[in-house]
């Protein structure tokens, strides 16, 4: 069964005809330059750990959190994933009469929402991140409605102004921002809404640390919102939803700034190249945007694309069947490191050249 997330390596893997570990992933946006070397050396020196039950309040992490985003850790929860923390603003959301959902959008808001029941009203996004309240549906006085947006966005990785949200805390009962890849902004270049949810109830912020720190395997996210709001979400799930590893990642994670600078002097060279490349094939479009992703429109199948990219090369990329507005034309690859992102081109170069040498005739 074809795949709705990327970063699935056994459905590779059996279409590539190898073993996972030979698939270069460029089909799920993480850090290729992690995990770094003391978050490893802080798991192996807490391996024993692992006898006892994770503190159900995460103390430490929140500490670690709070004092990374100057606010009170009691704002703070920390989930298996982010995807765990949709769950739960999706079923407050839920609760609403509408919730406004810019598409194209990553896959899994309307599977939380529609977990629960909720009505979600979809608009179209253009692709140069038109996002503007007079895009909206007209807003009916009295009517509770919810608003979900992705910033840095998934798939165009579009980043919006704070600016340019803040008038929907005012037109919304809920607001909810998902920044799943703002860390990967520079402190200068950022627009996280974090240091606003003291001031408005109505702020949700969902961040990952799995992306950024290469960690997709231990899962681990956090949510950003009032404390009332959080103790209604720790009281619906499960306890110990983070295990103590990843607890223990986290806190090492958030120490290390040499590492973030690194990935930050890193990233912007290495994506500004890579987008450069793939303009210059023919038949390839791709779009630049602040996250360490590029979306890229084709002018041939994706689907044939990629079966053709693993069957030869033995690389994944993510195809947008899973977002419905873009279909089989658009294609996502994360950057990775300056050699893979080369092997991922001359791939590419390779087979859209013969490509479009079979469908011109010959002369002769």
């Amino acid at each position: 069964m074809r795949p709705i997330h990327g970063g699935n390596l056994v459905w590779a893997a059996e279409k590539a005809g190898c073993h996972p570990t030979e698939i270069l992933d460029f089909s799920a946006s993480i850090n290729p330059l992690g995990p770094p070397p003391s978050l490893i050396t802080a798991i192996q020196t807490n391996l024993a750990q692992i006898n006892h039950y994770p503190d159900p309040s995460y103390q430490q992490l929140c500490l670690a959190l709070g004092t990374e985003h100057q606010i009170d850790p009691c704002y703070i929860l920390p989930g298996n994933g982010a995807a765990e923390l949709l769950t739960w603003v999706a079923r407050e959301l839920a609760d609403l009469e509408e919730i406004v959902l810019f598409t194209p959008a990553f896959r899994d808001y309307d599977r939380a929402i529609a977990a629960f029941g909720g009505k979600i009203k979809k608009v179209p996004l253009n692709l140069s991140g038109t996002l503007e309240l007079s895009a909206l549906p007209s807003l009916e006085r009295g009517k509770k409605r919810g608003i979900l947006i992705n910033n840095p966005h998934n798939p165009t990785g579009k980043l919006w102004q704070r600016e340019e949200i803040l008038p929907y805390l005012d037109q919304f009962a809920l607001v909810v921002v998902d920044e799943a890849f703002m860390d990967f902004l520079p402190p200068g270049e950022e627009q996280s809404l974090i240091p606003l949810v003291k001031d408005f109830p109505n702020l949700v912020i969902i961040r990952s640390l799995t992306k950024f720190y290469s960690i997709p395997g231990l899962r681990l996210g956090y949510a950003i919102a009032q404390p009332q709001r959080l103790q209604r979400w720790q009281e619906w799930r499960d306890p110990w939803s983070v295990n103590i590893l990843a607890e223990i990642a986290g806190i090492a994670a958030l120490k290390d700034q040499e590492f973030r600078q690194q990935t930050w002097d890193w990233l912007a060279p290495t994506k500004e190249k890579l987008f450069q490349d793939l303009t210059a094939i023919p038949g390839l479009e791709p779009h630049l945007g602040a996250a360490n992703f590029l979306l890229v429109q084709s002018q041939t199948s994706v689907a044939q694309l990629q079966a053709q990219l693993l069957q030869e090369s033995r690389i994944l990329i993510r195809d947008c069947l899973s977002f419905p507005e873009l279909g089989d034309r658009y294609f996502r690859v994360a950057i990775r490191t300056g050699a893979e992102n080369q092997h991922l081109v001359d791939s590419l170069t390779s087979m859209l050249h013969s490509s479009l040498k079979l469908r011109i005739p010959s002369r002769d």
